[in-house]
């Protein structure tokens, strides 16, 4: 990292080192246990793996809904009020999942986990090209927090199972702390930050649902990466669950420690390059980064549909062309939201990014039906296909419009009176 990256690091406020680090440390601790809930319900229950994909694509698909709306609320009623209902819920989730004995507890628990996420990550966004004017600085912050979010999810489960806590459901205690950790920094770094001000003075002309949701109905341009980008993350997808059910069917020798390989290459990968990577490509607009991270991928598909089965360096070297765009790709997605957003909807675009989730939500019923009527390589067969038609939009995204912002009506703030930076 250069002189001047490690200075604008420095700049940043109080409130952004906890959205930073909260997310490492909420995420790390997420994923302790996360990844292994599925082990919980069949053991516990004894559902079906269409029963348990069902509970946990129908919570993400409610929670990509509803980030939407609390992005544009935030900029209604401001960040500080949002963050805190979302860790809190958080909280309170997990919480609820350490002590679950019945299914239906189990159910409301888990809702309850995409609920808070979906409350308090698009205003966290937001927060932070609220309180970094420089456009560099708010790119480097967004890449760090990707890079930090990443971190945890790849240690977490380590972690875990070195520490004999993985698939105990009594660990989801220690996630709950860490999200009630991270409201009480909220409520501190709301406080002790000067910056926080400005955001709340910023707030208090924030426009209306309705006439954000016209807003956005006209920014063509924008809509049209929403789409191109719920495509992207379908297809990533495919790399997880939809992979994990073919190497499964075609009987891929070592298979549990391939999939374990697979998991490692890929934190490992986007770990190490991701700030390479950045400058590398950094000098480049947003959407070149984008076509470029869209070819690799679509290199990374078709190996996938080429690879054999039995060829276990193959898969490896697949992942790893397919973590090489993760890298370029998830960050540089943010960055572009931010880029494109104006400041007084910033909380609305962001929040509108949430759908991105449906992709990953769908991707595990839509693989699983390729892979019925096909095969394995029909479906990177098809993954390679769709990355061109994800080209195709971008491509078609920069000839369209975009909106007057001045046309959005304002209003006082949410609440009067309220502190709602």
């Amino acid at each position: 990292m250069n002189l001047l990256k490690w200075r604008q690091l420095q700049g940043f406020p109080p409130l952004v080192w906890i959205i930073l680090l909260g997310s490492f440390f909420g995420r790390g601790t997420y994923f302790m246990v996360w990844p292994f809930l599925a082990i919980l319900l069949y053991e516990r229950f004894d559902l079906g793996a269409a029963e348990i994909g069902l509970i946990l694509s129908a919570s993400a698909v409610g929670a990509a809904l509803l980030g939407f709306y609390v992005g544009a609320l935030s900029d209604r009623c401001g960040r500080r009020s949002i963050l805190l209902l979302g860790t809190a819920i958080s909280c309170l989730a997990f919480a609820l999942l350490a002590v679950a004995e019945s299914l239906s507890a189990f159910v409301v628990a888990m809702s309850l986990c995409s609920v808070g996420r979906a409350v308090w990550e698009p205003p966290a966004s937001a927060l932070i090209g609220d309180l970094i004017p420089g456009r560099q600085a708010r790119e480097l912050a967004l890449q760090l927090r990707y890079f930090l979010i990443n971190a945890g999810a790849a240690l977490g489960p380590m972690i875990g199972v070195w520490a004999g806590l993985s698939a105990q459901q009594e660990t989801f205690g220690l996630t709950a702390l860490s999200y009630l950790l991270l409201n009480l920094a909220f409520i501190w770094g709301f406080a002790h930050t000067v910056s926080g001000r400005i955001a709340r003075q910023r707030r208090n002309r924030s426009a209306r649902f309705r006439d954000t949701l016209r807003v956005l109905g006209r920014d063509h341009m924008f809509l049209v990466v929403i789409l191109a980008n719920v495509l992207a993350f379908f297809i990533f997808a495919q790399a997880d669950s939809s992979l994990v059910q073919y190497l499964t069917r075609a009987e891929a020798p070592d298979l549990v420690a391939l999939i374990s390989s697979i998991i490692l290459v890929n934190a490992v990968t986007v770990m190490v390059l991701q700030f390479p990577l950045l400058s590398l490509l950094g000098p480049l607009p947003v959407t070149q980064r984008v076509l470029i991270g869209l070819a690799i991928l679509a290199l990374g598909q078709l190996w996938c549909a080429l690879n054999p089965v039995d060829w276990y360096a193959g898969w490896l070297g697949a992942i790893f062309v397919v973590s090489v765009a993760e890298a370029i790709l998830f960050p540089t997605m943010s960055v572009q939201v931010d880029q494109m957003a104006p400041d007084h909807l910033r909380g609305s675009y962001f929040g509108a990014s949430s759908f991105y989730a449906l992709g990953w939500a769908l991707a595990p019923l839509a693989g699983g039906l390729i892979l019925e009527w096909g095969s394995g390589p029909v479906l990177y067969a098809v993954m390679f296909v769709l990355c061109g038609a994800v080209g195709l939009l971008y491509a078609l995204s920069t000839r369209l419009s975009r909106p007057d912002w001045s046309s959005v009506r304002q209003e006082p703030e949410c609440l009067p009176g309220a502190v709602t930076s």
